[in-house]
């Protein structure tokens, strides 16, 4: 036997085991606190599991269920993450009336945001500009785009990355 031929037989034995328990891992994923992403999430379990290189698996069931785990372990992080960059952007010093030069500055920053958002791709834009300025929910926007909720996050997440550049070179500049 080929080490291909290995890595197929344990893809297909992951594979059966997340077929012939899946409604229990959703069900696992859901008490964790996924609700309507649990979905979702099993379809990225699925990927994270059966795309990459592994031998035989002694308790394969209990390894898909510690991956679920740790699959809602990053969620919850990604989500505190983005929770404090929220928090952090929307805090905004009291001023009075700026001054002209800082109204042009102000002008001049949001031009460059604008256009770094747009950089980010057509779809993060979009979403970005749906869920931050619309305020319209995330699995609404991924149903109205036909994306799933993970796309939705990971676009928002890169449109994330670039304001945070931005905002590192405002902020020394």
């Amino acid at each position: 036997m080929t080490s291909s031929h290995d890595r197929t037989d344990a893809a297909q034995g992951i594979e059966g085991v997340l077929l012939g328990n899946r409604d229990r891992i959703i069900r696992f994923l859901e008490v964790r606190g996924a609700g309507d992403a649990a979905e979702d999430l099993f379809q990225d379990l699925w990927m994270r599991l059966t795309d990459r290189r592994m031998g035989p698996v002694a308790e394969p069931l209990s390894y898909v269920m510690r991956a679920a785990n740790n699959l809602m372990l990053d969620r919850y992080r990604s989500a505190r993450q983005s929770e404090l960059r929220d928090q952090a952007w929307g805090e905004v010093s009291a001023q009075q009336s700026p001054s002209t030069e800082a109204s042009l500055i102000s002008r001049e920053q949001l031009a460059l945001v604008e256009t770094a958002i747009a950089a980010t791709g057509d779809r993060p834009a979009r979403i970005f500009r749906r869920f931050r300025v619309d305020g319209i929910h995330q699995r609404d926007i991924a149903s109205e785009m036909g994306v799933s909720l993970s796309t939705v996050e990971a676009d928002l997440r890169k449109v994330y990355a670039t304001l945070a550049a931005m905002r590192r070179q405002f902020d020394a500049g």
